[in-house]
């Protein structure tokens, strides 16, 4: 659980990252505003993927896993069961779900006030919450959305209805197809 241990990416993060760039290059789209983690594997993503002044919005944040931080699942279920999962964990000395999914709300606001396309370069268990939210669900939902790195996931509107129109696809960056 890397959360907010402020990691910068390794070869193959970078290598997704220039990738993930030529691709959403290829597709064409401009974006009225870029948005990034603070957190350095966020930022350094963002500048790979040719977006080198996204603006920080300190929302955008992973969850902070409180005494978690740093280990692995299945560390921690040798100390507290096989059963723990984050999505319903009493994380201790970090974040609950529930502020997790306010912060989510919170970057929503922020971003539906610009006017345009918008882009975000951010965690895979806040973004799971943020689409979560963002479709009217509770944060918890999130812990049905796989989300790989390197990917790409469109949240949009579907006439009024917010909506997810694809999640965790990979561009092809030759041709610009999402798959």
């Amino acid at each position: 659980h890397t959360g907010l241990t402020d990691v910068s990416l390794n070869a193959h993060g970078r290598s997704q990252a220039r990738e993930l760039g030529r691709g959403i290059d290829r597709i064409g789209i401009h974006f009225a505003a870029v948005f990034t983690s603070p957190l350095a594997r966020a930022r350094e993503t963002a500048g790979l993927a040719g977006f080198p002044n996204a603006r920080i919005m300190p929302q955008l944040c992973e969850w902070d896993y409180g005494e978690f931080e740093g280990r692995t699942t299945a560390d921690i279920r040798r100390q507290w069961g096989r059963d723990w999962v984050t999505w319903n964990a009493n994380i201790h000395h970090g974040e609950t779900l529930h502020h997790v999914g306010q912060r989510a709300d919170n970057a929503i606001e922020q971003l539906i006030q610009t006017d345009g396309d918008v882009l975000v370069f951010a965690h895979g268990h806040f973004l799971r919450i943020l689409a979560s939210r963002w479709t009217g669900f509770p944060a918890e939902a999130g812990q049905r959305l796989a989300l790989d790195t390197g990917t790409i996931s469109k949240l949009g509107y579907e006439h009024e209805y917010r909506v997810i129109a694809f999640w965790n696809a990979a561009i092809t960056w030759s041709t610009g197809n999402i798959a």
